[in-house]
């Protein structure tokens, strides 16, 4: 609901506020007072495209600012949230126009583009222009009157949320089977190359150890000969260094009493002698066991020449990274063995969907189309009552293919002139035509779907009397849930009014200059009769504008 508007210049506005009513507000006035630019600086903060012509005096900035009551519309918090927008009850949305022409928006002081500025203030105010292309003639809000009539949301709401399971499990179908192609390519490269690494039979670090194991036996005969040697010096030779320390633990041992220092002396030595003996052995026991071997040499180069290769072939440096990309061709040669079940699963599951989608929307389509003949008659009444007695409408259903909102096309055709020749819509209904037309369509699906703020500028264009006065009651009817601002010449229409606001003009400095202030009972009175029988009504104008308001 749009509680408060202000204008501070903006065209031959200087500043203005407006306070309006929660159900019908009415703005009356003389043509030229300025009804329209209202409306122009209220498009502002609707998301309309700014024009620095409006800035009158050009050393100020223009702004426009609305607050908006949300009322907790889940629509409205939804996009306040996914757009990191504080969520609050009242929102004060505003546009500001500097003197360099440059635009901007805020909501609740934060900045705003101008897509984000339409989106909300579609969800909150719905503005109507005589010469507007109105979404009447959109497909989509066509629907949503006959959704809204047929009362299905749960079941909309239902099959919406399997059609889109079903895409999902679709595009997840195509998806494994454009992988399975892909697979399918590479399946003879890859599998080439795992048996190539199967066959080689690497072991963890076998590389690393076979090239160990060859500098050892490509230096057996050095080491040996050392070894040898080592042995010799240590027990074999004239003068053995172990034995020598045998002959002299026995002479040191005679005097050992004499000393205190010789018996740890003598300790040590003997730990050294057990300990070079256990060194010999060991020194004979690795000499044994090292020979040379031409034979295994040239089997451990072959072998580790096939691991270079691969390592190369692979651009790895270790067996370890081998056994890895062995291990990951092995997975992508089983996958090809397990996407063709996944495949089956997600077209079985994807069958299901489709098939409880299409049993949804044949149920959705057999509702809309009991709502068609009601439709027309009471939008064909209403019609007549509004000052279209030769105007129909006609609602036609066609099948197509299943979509997001079920399987059907839905178009509103128009006759204006009983010529038996239905054409859509947007084709060929006049503004004021098409205003009507929405004024007729929304006050049936009031009461079945939360209606934004409805505002009405002039769409009474071409009628009076009694077609006014039906304008005014169905305007009265659809405000009693919902907010609704008329701008109108029709007295009628003003009679209804929970809240009457009068445009004028007045001399400020030399300056023409609109602004606006709402009527008090007795001056709407007054100014009902006027747009009756002019400047100064008679009696029996005050008399009639006196029952239309009281009434």
């Amino acid at each position: 609901m749009l509680s408060r508007l202000s204008i501070i210049n903006y065209a031959i506005i200087d500043e203005l506020e407006i306070d309006f009513s929660g159900k019908l507000n009415v703005i009356t006035g003389e043509t030229g007072a300025g009804k329209s630019i209202i409306v122009g600086a209220l498009g502002l903060i609707l998301g309309e495209r700014a024009d620095s012509a409006a800035l009158v005096n050009k050393q100020k900035k223009c702004v426009v600012e609305g607050v908006l009551k949300v009322d907790s519309k889940k629509s409205v918090i939804t996009f306040l949230n996914g757009n990191e927008l504080d969520a609050e009850e009242e929102l004060v949305v505003r546009r500001e126009i500097g003197i360099n022409g440059k635009s901007r928006a805020f909501i609740n002081d934060t900045p705003v583009n101008l897509s984000q500025l339409q989106q909300l203030s579609s969800l909150l105010v719905d503005l109507h222009q005589q010469f507007d292309t109105l979404e009447v003639g959109e497909t989509d809000f066509q629907r949503d009157v006959v959704d809204a009539l047929a009362g299905h949301s749960k079941l909309l709401d239902e099959y919406q949320s399997i059609y889109r399971q079903w895409q999902v499990a679709k595009k997840e179908c195509d998806a494994l089977k454009n992988q399975k192609l892909q697979f399918d390519k590479e399946a003879d490269y890859n599998r080439f190359q795992f048996t190539e690494l199967e066959d080689a039979g690497f072991k963890e670090n076998e590389l690393e150890d076979i090239d160990t194991e060859l500098k050892m036996l490509s230096n057996a005969e050095g080491i040996k000969g050392a070894l040898s040697k080592a042995y010799f010096e240590l027990k074999e030779s004239e003068s053995p260094i172990v034995q020598q320390l045998k002959v002299l633990l026995n002479q040191l041992n005679v005097y050992s009493s004499y000393h205190p220092d010789l018996p740890v002396l003598i300790q040590r030595l003997q730990s050294s002698q057990i300990e070079l003996q256990d060194i010999a052995d060991d020194v004979d026991r690795i000499s044994n066991h090292i020979n040379y071997d031409p034979e295994k040499i040239e089997q451990l180069n072959e072998r580790l020449s096939l691991g270079y290769r691969l390592q190369k072939k692979h651009s790895v440096n270790s067996t370890a990274e081998l056994l890895a990309i062995q291990k990951q061709l092995e997975d992508k040669l089983q996958a090809v063995l397990n996407i063709d079940q996944a495949i089956q699963q997600k077209e079985n599951e994807s069958t299901k969907l489709i098939t409880a989608a299409i049993s949804l929307a044949k149920e959705i389509s057999g509702n809309r189309k009991q709502q068609v003949k009601p439709l027309e008659d009471k939008v064909n009444k209403l019609l007549v009552q509004v000052g279209m007695p030769n105007a129909k409408l006609k609602v036609e259903i066609k099948p197509v293919d299943l979509n997001l909102s079920g399987a059907d096309a839905i178009e509103f055709l128009f006759d204006a002139n009983k010529s038996g020749q239905f054409q859509p819509v947007r084709k060929v209904a006049s503004g004021g035509e098409l205003s009507r037309l929405m004024l007729c369509i929304k006050s049936l699906v009031a009461e079945s779907v939360d209606l934004p703020t409805m505002i009405f500028d002039e769409i009474d264009t071409g009628i009076s009397g009694e077609a006014a006065r039906q304008v005014g009651i169905i305007m009265k009817k659809l405000a009693a849930k919902r907010q609704v601002i008329c701008i109108t010449h029709q007295p009628q229409i003003a009679g209804k009014a929970d809240a009457h606001f009068f445009v004028y003009k007045e001399i400020v400095k030399d300056a023409v200059k609109t602004n606006i202030r709402q009527l008090t009972t007795e001056e709407r009175i007054t100014t009902i009769a006027k747009m009756l029988s002019g400047e100064k009504p008679t009696a029996a104008a005050m008399e009639n504008a006196r029952e239309m308001v009281m009434n």
